[in-house]
């Protein structure tokens, strides 16, 4: 049986193929306060404002393309059970070629009805006040925002709590819900967590390896080095 690796990735993992993050600019996300185009209170607020910040983010999705730390995964699944929890909302890991992805945050290239959160579409043109569900209700984006629920949370932790290997990629660790999603691996679990400026550091509570390096340099030395470890 393939020993299983639990991946979580965050926004520094899709960073390095040019997709900017909010945390980056004190709060500001291409130059809007992230309350007023990530939380329903800015929606219902101006619903034509958020519906332009996510096409704009849909045509740049299209324009960048997976980096080496997101293609080197899919490497692992050859000699290992792999699932990616990702906090993104991008496609880089299904394009990279990953076959298991768990987005706890939605999908940028996916919408919902406003009234049925079930009714949801895939979507890769813009999106605009008028475009209705099949029952008549307008669509948003299909984004997990400040202040909603996170409804694959506990998906989430169940694939976790299961994980024979821990790689963290480019998260803060300071996003809650997701960010407790490690205290659900089992205590003697090797934790590898990839980030240029980490925020946690080795302690006796965790078996923590850290790579102090952005995901598309040190995801491909880790995986390289697991792959010798089953080779």
């Amino acid at each position: 049986m393939k020993q299983k690796i639990v991946v979580l990735t965050g926004a520094g993992m899709s960073a390095d193929s040019g997709i900017k993050t909010f945390r980056d600019a004190g709060g500001l996300w291409e130059g809007h306060d992230v309350m007023e185009v990530a939380s329903p209170q800015g929606f219902r607020s101006n619903p034509a404002l958020v519906l332009d910040f996510y096409n704009q983010r849909r045509q740049q999705l299209k324009e960048v393309l997976p980096n080496e730390g997101h293609t080197s995964l899919v490497q692992l699944e050859t000699y290992f059970d792999v699932n990616i929890i990702t906090q993104n909302v991008d496609d880089l890991h299904e394009r990279a070629g990953s076959s298991n992805v768990l987005h706890l945050h939605g999908e940028l290239l996916k919408v919902r009805s406003t009234k049925y959160e079930h009714e949801i579409y895939e979507w890769q043109k813009d999106l605009f006040i008028g475009d209705t569900c099949s029952k008549g209700h307008q669509l948003r984006p299909h984004i997990v925002w400040f202040g909603e629920e996170v409804p694959l949370l506990e998906e989430a932790a169940a694939i976790t709590s299961i994980a024979n290997i821990i790689i963290i990629i480019g998260t803060s660790l300071q996003v809650y819900p997701a960010a407790g999603l490690m205290y659900y691996a089992a205590p003697e679990t090797p934790i590898y967590f990839i980030d240029p400026k980490p925020t946690i550091s080795k302690s006796p509570e965790w078996d923590l390896h850290i790579i102090p390096k952005s995901a598309a340099i040190g995801v491909p030395i880790l995986v390289q080095d697991l792959l010798h470890r089953v080779l």
